[in-house]
């Protein structure tokens, strides 16, 4: 049976265009701003959503997402409360694809059944785990998929050719390619790179494959999405939550919050009407 993930890019594919992921960190700046953003960007239009673990030390995201994480667990938030915030946007939106995307350490604190049980029972619908190697599988990757969940692997540019069978291996969903060396929310790559990229991945996978790192502006995600089956951000999109917290609107809780979901809503609705043109 086909699960969420499978049909949305189903039908990017069917309407002629690429899939439009959005991250943002469960928390930031608090659960409720969290919640309110979620629904944000399902009215913009993505296609899925990766839902951030916060973790104190993020190695692979850059100053923003550093930040986001840092603003999470100050807030209080915790992967129970992120449990939480997904099992609720689940019943609330009952078709959106919702990614949990986060390090293995808060995981295996909280006991990797435990986690697998929890995320099938909130309605997640996929695991990025970015420092979780394949070598690794049978510690969460094999248990999770047997569970229902899909396991989204990375691929990056120093991925190469011999490496890519392992990493592929259990992948499912879609696969990530990380289109630049280094950090999150840093350089953008050049399009011959990604599309070369794409052409090499598809070798080797039937999968869906999208772009993401240092996709920060409409342009750069309509022609991520046309190189490849999808584009995601996530580093632009904390900024315009940062800049709402350093710059309150006003002193009314409420409004504050009402104002970043605008803004954050207007950009993503611009990525999403860019991909669809």
């Amino acid at each position: 049976m086909a699960g969420r993930i499978d049909i949305a890019f189903a039908k990017a594919k069917a309407e002629n265009r690429g899939s439009l992921g959005v991250f943002i960190t469960a928390g930031d700046p608090d659960a409720a701003t969290t919640d309110a953003l979620l629904d944000g960007l399902v009215e913009a239009g993505v296609d899925f959503i990766e839902l951030g673990m916060p973790f104190s030390d993020p190695m692979a995201d850059g100053p923003a997402i550093q930040a986001a994480s840092l603003r999470a667990l100050k807030g209080g938030m915790t992967l129970v409360k992120t449990m939480e915030i997904a099992r609720n946007f689940r019943q609330r939106h009952p078709d959106m694809p919702l990614v949990l995307m986060g390090y293995y350490n808060p995981i295996y604190i909280y006991g990797n059944d435990r986690f697998i049980d929890d995320a099938v029972a909130a309605g997640v619908d996929g695991l990025i785990i970015v420092d979780l190697p394949p070598e690794e599988d049978s510690e969460l990757c094999i248990p999770a998929r047997k569970a229902g969940l899909n396991v989204v692997r990375l691929i990056t540019p120093t991925s190469d050719d011999q490496r890519l069978p392992a990493i592929l291996a259990e992948a499912s969903g879609f696969v990530y390619y990380v289109s630049v060396t280094g950090i999150t929310g840093m350089a953008s790559a050049a399009a011959t790179s990604i599309d070369q990229a794409y052409k090499r991945i598809r070798k080797q996978t039937d999968l869906p494959i999208v772009t993401g790192f240092g996709i920060r502006t409409p342009e750069q995600a309509a022609e991520s999405a046309r190189l490849s089956d999808g584009a995601v951000v996530g580093s632009a999109v904390v900024d315009l939550i940062a800049d709402a917290v350093a710059n309150p609107a006003s002193t009314d809780e409420a409004e504050n919050r009402a104002a970043v979901v605008r803004k954050v809503a207007a950009f993503v609705g611009d990525l999403s009407a860019a991909i669809r043109a």
